[in-house]
Formats: C-alpha cells, sequence, structure tokens
C-alpha cells in the first residue's frame, strides 16, 4: 500500500505541475476553470478571448487529464503488477481520490481560495472563484466520479489481461 500512496502523491504533483505553468505569466491562462462571470468579465476586459480560452481548455485536457487517467493505470497494472480488478479498483480509486482530495482541498480551497496567485485583475469583486453548483459539482466528482472511473477503468484491465 506505501507504493499506492507514493503514487497517489506523484499523481497530485501531476496535477499541479500544469496548474503552476498554467498561471506562471498570469492566471487569465486557466480562466476555463472559473465561473461564467469571471470568463466574461475577462473577455469584456479585453484581457482574453473565448477562442483563447477554449484552446486553452483542449491543451489541459490533453496535457493533464489524459495523463492523470493514463498514470494511474500504468501505475497499478504496470509498475504494481495488479492483475485483477478488485486490487485494481482499490489502488486506482486510492490514486484518484488523493489526487482529487488534493485537488479540492490545497488548489480550489487554499491556492485559490485563498493566496492572490489566481486573482485576475478587474475580477476581485466576483470572488470567491469556486462556489455554488460548481463547488458542489467539483466535490460530488471527486467522491463519487472518481470511484466510478476507478471502477471502469479497473473493469476494462481485468479484461484486458486476463
Amino acid at each position: 500500500m506505501g507504493t499506492v500512496i507514493i503514487e497517489g502523491l506523484v499523481a497530485c504533483f501531476l496535477l499541479l505541475i500544469p496548474c503552476v505553468v498554467g498561471i506562471a505569466n498570469s492566471p487569465v491562462n486557466m480562466v476555463f476553470f472559473y465561473e461564467k462571470e469571471v470568463k466574461e468579465r475577462v473577455i469584456a476586459n479585453g484581457l482574453t478571448t473565448q477562442e483563447k480560452i477554449d484552446r486553452g481548455l483542449k491543451l489541459f485536457r490533453l496535457y493533464s487529464i489524459i495523463p492523470l487517467i493514463v498514470f494511474p493505470l500504468v501505475a497499478v497494472y504496470g509498475i504494481n503488477g495488479t492483475v485483477g480488478f478488485t486490487d485494481g479498483f482499490i489502488q486506482i480509486c486510492t490514486i484518484l481520490l488523493m489526487m482529487g482530495l488534493f485537488d479540492r482541498i490545497f488548489i480550489d480551497w487554499y491556492w485559490v481560495g485563498k493566496t492572490k496567485a489566481w486573482i485576475i485583475e478587474g475580477t476581485q469583486d466576483l470572488q470567491p472563484y469556486i462556489y455554488g453548483k460548481t463547488l458542489i459539482g467539483k466535490w460530488l466528482f471527486t467522491l463519487i466520479g472518481f470511484p466510478v472511473l476507478a471502477a471502469v477503468l479497473s473493469l476494462i484491465m481485468s479484461f484486458i489481461l486476463v
């Protein structure tokens, strides 16, 4: 189980890197994570365009989300040598939940909510940037969606590796 904890920490790091790189020049580069009102204000203030927001989201998905799905599979079935559904599910679920909780607590609550790193000039009156349905949706996806994803990935791998 120690290996899975380390792999969970690696997954957290894999999530953190694109966020750090994304806001390095300006948090406007990651405005696709913000609420609709913030996006509209940033566009109205001439800081970006809808096309740039859409492109940024596509790039983030490509360079972040895909690796964050592939990594647990490689770690659990490649590195750890897991074969069946149950062990695979437990390990993948652990990795994804660690990453999800890191995202909800460190990135969303602390980094975005409590520091100035993600503040976009001219949108301070729209803080907090993550609230309401979005916040609930993120927590539901972390606590329910990730275990479901872990089950689907483990099921697929259990059929492939028979």
